[in-house]
């Protein structure tokens, strides 16, 4: 693997767009640091560790935004809405395809199609951040809610200057990654993700040195055998993510013989395969942004019928863990049936004369297709809800800090796991196509697509 990473420099071409991702990728983390005008960032920062330790977890869905932002969101930097309105638009554009007829012929009209769908991504991006920049600087505002001062001189003139700042540098963010998609390696949105995370590292190896001391005073202190379990545990929390990431269930296809002129072309084996974890970690989102959503508007709004009920959403319990739980089995199937159409893929085959042995075309592989899907999706939703719970397991179990527990399952995880895949698989090939050994000596590496 090593012989691999240094014939990476080898080859000018794949040395620049190598070095060209990690420059805009550091670019963006300089980024996170640029503190808001009109915010006093340290204040925000202890009023948010003041409400993670006194409602458990990561508080509110402000803590999943501050993910996704690599810590901006923690001080209100100027990138604290982090890529999540593109994320927001991105699902909100696939969804509103499957229903609209105008942008479904759209999705079917090839390089035009797509980026006329990529330009109303970004007109919805721009939207989005406007109008979430603009609750957040209302949120600021709210002297009580933080039992500090956030922002010294509130009004009208910082709403706009904060809703401002952050809309540019979410539209800066959107340009990074474009960029690093189209001259880089990889995605460019899932690295800044995965950037924005793996900064967090530090921080928690830095928080587990701290519980390791035996004069650790504030918190309980760990020893050497509840270390060793929890990286045991890591490893293996790593091993099964990537395995179910990778995992697939490959669908035989026969095509028919065809006559050409004088020639007859016998036909083709291939396969069709399908992803057990189809829907990736958009389920997970979908369902913290619903269980966390009453507890944020009831500290927005100080409505008593509602803090009543968000009081009775709390991390670690065990009805929340099978809502949670429950959640995510639902989207999963439900973000699955949106992005794989057997009716579709049973009409391309047989429009190009192919078929599955044993299966009648037309309605018949719909059916088979639809079968074999909800069964394999079955086992990725299962998984996806384990792994969504283990850190708040861990969290619980161990007396860990939640930001440690984090990298033990759950969004982070995955979302790490699923890039590094992606990113070694495009530079495996990129090797390969160049008579260079690949990272593994036998077989090649499977991104998530």
């Amino acid at each position: 693997m090593l012989s691999a990473f240094v014939n990476i420099f080898k080859v000018p071409d794949l040395k620049k767009k190598l070095l060209l991702t990690l420059g805009l990728v550091a670019v963006y983390r300089v980024g996170t640091y640029i503190p808001t005008p009109g915010v006093d960032g340290y204040a925000l920062s202890q009023a948010l560790q003041d409400m993670a330790r006194t409602q458990g977890g990561a508080g509110t869905i402000f803590g999943i935004m501050d993910m996704f932002s690599g810590g901006a969101m923690n001080k209100c930097t100027i990138f604290a809405l982090g890529i999540m309105p593109y994320i927001s638009a991105s699902i909100i554009l696939q969804l509103l395809t499957t229903v609209v007829p105008q942008l479904e012929r759209m999705a079917k009209e090839g390089e035009m199609g797509r980026r006329k769908l990529t330009q109303y991504t970004r007109y919805g991006t721009v939207v989005l951040s406007i109008i979430q920049s603009f609750f957040i600087a209302l949120w600021l505002e709210r002297t009580a809610l933080f039992n500090r001062v956030i922002v010294p001189t509130p009004g009208w003139g910082f709403r706009l200057l904060c809703a401002l700042t952050l809309t540019s540098g979410t539209a800066f963010i959107m340009w990074l990654g474009e960029q690093i998609t189209e001259r880089g390696i990889g995605n460019g949105m899932s690295l800044i993700i995965a950037g924005g995370i793996v900064s967090r590292i530090p921080t928690a190896v830095h928080q587990m040195f701290i519980l390791l001391k035996p004069s650790n005073a504030e918190a309980v202190s760990l020893g050497p055998l509840q270390a060793i379990f929890m990286l045991a545990v890591l490893i293996a929390v790593i091993a099964c993510v990537i395995i179910v990431t990778q995992g697939q269930r490959k669908i035989p296809v026969q095509y028919a013989k065809r006559v050409v002129g004088r020639r007859v072309f016998s036909g083709q084996s291939t396969y069709i395969p399908l992803r057990v974890n189809q829907a990736g970690v958009i389920p997970i989102i979908f369902a913290v942004s619903i269980l966390m959503f009453p507890r944020t508007m009831a500290a927005l709004i100080q409505n008593g019928a509602m803090q009543k009920f968000a009081n009775g959403l709390v991390e670690g319990r065990l009805l929340y863990n099978l809502i949670y739980a429950l959640l995510i089995i639902f989207f999963t199937y439900f973000y699955t049936a949106i992005t794989f159409n057997p009716l579709d893929i049973s009409e391309n085959m047989k429009k190009s004369g192919a078929f599955v042995p044993g299966i009648r075309p037309g309605q018949a592989t719909t059916d088979f297709l639809e079968h074999v899907m909800s069964r394999i999706t079955f086992s990725g939703a299962v998984f996806l809800a384990a792994i969504a719970i283990m850190p708040d397991f861990i969290y619980r179990m161990m007396n860990v800090p939640y930001l440690v527990a984090s990298f033990f399952g759950g969004t982070a995880l995955l979302i790490v796991v699923g890039v590094m895949l992606d990113s070694m698989r495009q530079l495996e090939s990129q090797l390969l196509m160049r008579h260079y050994d690949g990272f593994m000596k036998k077989g090649r590496l499977k991104g998530r697509y």
